[in-house]
């Protein structure tokens, strides 16, 4: 299993929920190369840009966006899957959640937002 880092950004975005949510969820997000190796897309799916991985975790209601840098799990985002369908809704995107997000600009400015925010 990969350890698992935590931003600011995704830090911040977990502790808006409950305790008992956020075990769940933690709970639930293990990590091993042979999942990114193989990716069952249900729960594990892919969004590249300009030859960089992003990876996607999903879990009941919730996404956790990450990339995996020096042998770790660095988690740049947790979104609530309305948050997410809201998102889509207003970019006006079809529902093929990796594949359009990948093309959004708006999507890549959270990401990179994350991706600059201080580990914890």
């Amino acid at each position: 299993m990969l350890e698992i880092v935590f931003n600011e950004i995704s830090a911040a975005e977990m502790s808006q929920m409950g305790t008992l949510e956020q075990l769940e969820l933690l709970d639930q997000f293990h990590v091993q190369q042979s999942d990114l190796d193989q990716l069952d897309n249900e729960r594990f799916g892919l969004i590249e840009r300009d030859q960089k991985k992003l990876y996607r975790f999903r879990a009941r209601d919730w996404r956790i966006y990450f990339e995996v840098k020096d042998g770790a799990v660095v988690v740049h985002r947790v979104f609530h899957k309305g948050t997410l369908s809201d998102f889509l809704f207003r970019s006006k995107m079809p529902l093929a959640e990796d594949e359009e997000l990948a093309k959004s600009k708006h999507f890549w400015q959270l990401i990179d937002e994350g991706r600059n925010a201080k580990r914890l």
